[in-house]
């Protein structure tokens, strides 16, 4: 994909480009075969190709006999492998960078999920039935209920079960994803992208604190609504790799249950669809569109969330890409500013 015309920032230095040949470089004129440096950066280019595809069948590997990586700790390891491997033979500063860039974002996200995990101790009231109501007197029925009536089958996983569980699952690995791939790229696309991030999760903790909202799996389990399975890990059935959920479900049972509204599975597609759709040329950036869209679906058939949670999630990313822009923007005309007020 290329980067939109006018639109991005300069490009970060590529961590593959090699380091140039000099005059001074042993080798750099060498009579005899091509240069040092130049035969240098052809071995390492091929130990980067083969650590990559080691990278993704090790990655493969633990997702089919562990499970998905779901906490920050072992997403962390992951990435910080992944952008190590094009800084192979660039020397210790490139490996610096990635630390000095990754550990403090990680550091911020990490806080963000003990403090979610605190919030249900605050005291605040449950809202559950208020909730559910919403959803009921907007559609006449609600809509987790009539689709897990119609379409969920106990026991027996189809093949709708695998892609809405698919879909479910993205929200753990798309994020640190599109985030690596744009520190590559160009770093400060990155601080644009991680800083709307951050902010979401701090609007969503917020909120998790002073309106602790249950999900619809949790308002059944208390008779608040007719029976809702959580199907979030069912679709792993239907693909017959049982294991792949195992570490999903662990990270459930040790999250905040009462941490529904807004939905931050719909925020953070809704916040990597506007920037990408933004910024990026490609046609196939206008796939991404479905994403939030099929995050939704998904997110109610499962049982995590009502639809007005949905809506809560598109208008927290719309609400801080808005206010993360403008400030954007505030400080790039300050700068033009000044460098305009600068004599020549």
């Amino acid at each position: 994909m290329t980067t939109a015309e006018g639109d991005a920032p300069a490009a970060a230095p590529d961590p593959e480009a090699g380091p140039a040949a000099t005059a001074e470089s042993p080798g750099a004129d060498g009579p005899d075969g091509p240069p040092a440096d130049a035969e240098h950066e052809r071995k390492w280019r091929r130990i980067r190709i083969y650590a990559g595809i080691g990278w993704g069948v090790l990655l493969a590997a633990v997702v089919l006999l562990i499970g998905i990586p779901t906490d920050r700790g072992s997403m962390l390891i992951l990435i910080l492998t992944l952008l190590a491997i094009p800084c192979l033979g660039r020397g210790w500063p490139a490996f610096g960078r990635v630390l000095a860039d990754w550990l403090p974002f990680t550091a911020v996200l990490i806080l963000y999920d003990y403090s979610r995990g605190l919030a249900s101790r605050i005291g605040m009231p449950l809202h559950m039935e208020d909730i559910a109501w919403v959803d009921e007197h907007v559609f006449g029925v609600i809509p987790t209920v009539f689709l897990q009536e119609h379409f969920m089958h106990p026991g027996d996983p189809r093949w709708w079960d695998a892609v809405a569980t698919f879909v479910y699952s993205t929200h753990f690995f798309a994020t640190p994803i599109v985030a690596a791939v744009l520190w590559i790229r160009n770093r400060q696309l990155w601080v644009a992208f991680v800083t709307r991030i951050i902010a979401l999760s701090l609007a969503g903790l917020a909120t998790y604190v002073l309106f602790p909202a249950a999900p619809p799996w949790y308002a059944a389990r208390e008779a608040a609504i007719d029976p809702v399975l959580r199907g979030s890990s069912r679709g792993w059935l239907e693909l017959g790799i049982n294991h792949a959920g195992n570490l999903l479900q662990q990270g459930q049972l040790a999250s905040n249950p009462v941490a529904a509204m807004p939905s931050l599975h719909t925020g953070f597609a809704l916040i990597i669809t506007l920037f990408v759709v933004r910024r990026f040329h490609s046609p196939l950036r206008w796939v991404l569109v479905a994403y939030p869209l099929l995050m939704g679906i998904s997110l109610v058939y499962l049982g995590e969330h009502y639809v007005i949670d949905l809506v809560a999630g598109v208008l927290y990313a719309i609400a801080v890409d808005y206010v993360v822009g403008r400030v954007e923007r505030s400080r790039g005309a300050k700068r033009e500013a000044k460098r305009e007020a600068v004599p020549a």
